[in-house]
């Protein structure tokens, strides 16, 4: 007689579901099979488990053997010194503990920091330690705004890692094609294939890449493919040509003024607008210079009283007249008709062409005037503050620092500190094209004058370290603010600024100010005592970033 059996691979159905039911029952309320009531019923399930086990275990057929992994590439940058290497492991792995009412206690917070070192080892060109890449990478894919610095020192481990780690494939998106190495400036064939036939995150990579080095390779390689792409992916290769942008980019340029996508139309409008010789720089300063003129009608609000029997003085005044539609050509010039909700299609019709517009346009037509003397113009029908935008937008789009300062005004005036025709947040703009000591010393003349509670923003543009000056007037009015009997968290901003970008050897000046001070009579109850924590943690924080310098400095 020829018996058969079930398929090794198919266990008896119920059998292991049965067992984990009576367990889950007890043995008093359902006994195993072939088992019946009493002391030995536990003792059966258990020997029924392990026998049921077995058989599943044993029943199950091998399969095929995965490939080995490749081995991790080399890595040819030298090691961290070791102690660099122990301030990194310290880095990743504290966190300080929540303090408890609201305080945030002395202790330094080292994950701040991590930034600040990982800036500092890439640009020594230190390779981590092996055993550092998962802390590494943990920690990239819990803060996105450390991914790039973390990948870069990381190096090429990390991404063989990545491929073997679903927790870490973030690292093969947001690395240049997936990890992939680029190809040579030279290997026209190379590129040619890439770009055909890479993914989009390799073709943008390889597009920025060939820009950074040949400007033209890449805007014609973008040129030859432009009527095949997708809108989308248009307007991101179109985003390059920001880098490197010249003249020569020009007719390219004019041509995508008659995309198919609006996004694409408006995004070659603002490259040809930051080109003043373009001609659609030409095209829009004709637009705007016959928006605006001088006024000599206008007379002062007051005249001498030695002139009251003749005719009042005439006074320059800037006259607007902002357009009353919007036609093709200007839709065709990157001017958007629609207006935002809550604003004038005519205010924001004109706010558009005077950006656009070359800000070498003003002096010619307003009379030979610098950038200084026009914006101190008064401007007719309460215009001004959309005209001092708009040059604020100009400023910053064509990186032109003289009427940049010219719209920043003195630090000290009365109007910087508060809101004005010109706003903290277009300062902030302003600022970013001046040089680095101009800027430091400007944001350190509205804090001596203004003190920090719009001074934010500005910090936040000046290189770091902060320059002498500057540290000085941060630290002055941390100080008069801890005088004046103030809670320190309602600066906590700044003062995390100041962890991080205070020049360490300020430290010393700095001891002073550890101390408990006594509390004016109106001052917050335990203010002085926050604010002693607050200036130890940033004494601690600048003498610790002083030792990560020197560890990663130590040959």
């Amino acid at each position: 007689m020829t018996r058969t059996s079930a398929p090794v691979d198919a266990p008896v159905t119920g059998a292991w579901e049965g067992l984990v039911t009576t367990a889950l029952l007890g043995t008093d309320r359902r006994t195993p099979p072939g088992t019946g009531p009493g002391p030995e019923a536990p003792v059966a399930l258990l020997d029924a488990a392990a026998t049921e086990t077995v058989r599943r275990r044993a029943g199950l057929r091998p399969a095929r053997a995965a490939e080995r992994p490749q081995a991790a590439p080399e890595d040819p940058r030298p090691p961290l010194p070791p102690a660099a290497a122990r301030r990194l492991a310290l880095l990743l792995a504290d966190r300080p503990g929540p303090s408890g009412g609201g305080r945030r206690g002395s202790a330094p917070d080292l994950m701040e920091l991590l930034p600040q070192w990982l800036a500092a080892a890439n640009t020594r060109g230190f390779a981590p330690p092996p055993h550092a890449l998962p802390a590494l990478l943990d920690a990239a894919r819990g803060r996105t705004d450390l991914r790039p610095a973390v990948l870069e020192f990381a190096g090429p481990r990390a991404l063989w890692l990545a491929r073997l780690n679903q927790d870490w494939r973030f690292a093969l998106r947001s690395a240049p094609g997936g990890g992939a190495a680029l190809p040579h400036v030279d290997d026209d064939d190379r590129i040619q294939q890439l770009w055909q036939e890479g993914l989009f995150a390799e073709r943008v990579a390889l597009l920025s890449a060939l820009r950074s080095r040949e400007p033209a390779a890449a805007r014609e390689l973008l040129a030859a493919t432009w009527t095949k792409e997708r809108a989308e992916d248009r307007l991101m290769f179109l985003d390059s040509l920001r880098a490197g942008l010249g003249p020569d980019d020009e007719p390219f340029l004019e041509q995508a003024l008659a995309d198919r996508s609006r996004n694409v139309r408006a995004t070659a409008a603002e490259l040809l607008s930051a080109l003043p010789g373009s001609a659609l720089a030409a095209r829009m300063a004709v637009r705007a210079e016959a928006r605006v003129a001088i006024d000599h009608t206008q007379t002062p609000q007051a005249a001498p009283a030695a002139q009251t029997a003749q005719a009042a003085p005439t006074a320059p005044t800037i006259a607007v007249e902002a357009p009353h539609e919007c036609d093709p050509g200007m839709e065709r010039d990157g001017v958007v008709a629609k207006a935002p909700a809550g604003r004038g299609e005519r205010s924001w019709w004109f706010g558009q062409l005077v950006e656009a517009a070359p800000l070498g346009t003003w002096s010619r037509r307003l009379g030979g005037r610098t950038p200084r003397e026009i914006v101190a113009l008064p401007v007719a029908d309460d215009w001004q503050g959309e005209l001092h935008a708009a040059w604020c937008r100009a400023a910053v789009r064509q990186r032109d620092a003289e009427w940049s300062r010219a719209l920043l005004g003195e630090p000290s005036a009365p109007e910087a500190g508060g809101p004005g025709a010109v706003s903290l947040a277009e300062r902030a703009k302003l600022l970013g094209t001046l040089g680095a000591a101009e800027r430091a010393e400007w944001v350190a003349g509205f804090i001596a004058t203004h003190g920090l509670s719009e001074a934010f923003q500005l910090l936040g543009v000046c290189a770091v370290p902060w320059s002498g000056p500057l540290g000085r007037a941060v630290v002055d009015a941390l100080n008069i603010a801890r005088d004046a009997g103030s809670y320190p968290w309602s600066f906590s901003g700044v003062m995390g600024l100041a962890e991080r970008c205070l020049d360490p050897s300020e430290a010393g000046r700095l001891d002073a100010l550890l101390a408990v001070p006594d509390e004016p009579e109106n001052a917050s109850p335990g203010a002085g005592g926050y604010w002693a924590e607050a200036f130890q943690r940033l004494v601690t924080t600048l003498r610790l970033r002083a030792a990560m310098a020197e560890e990663l400095s130590a040959s």
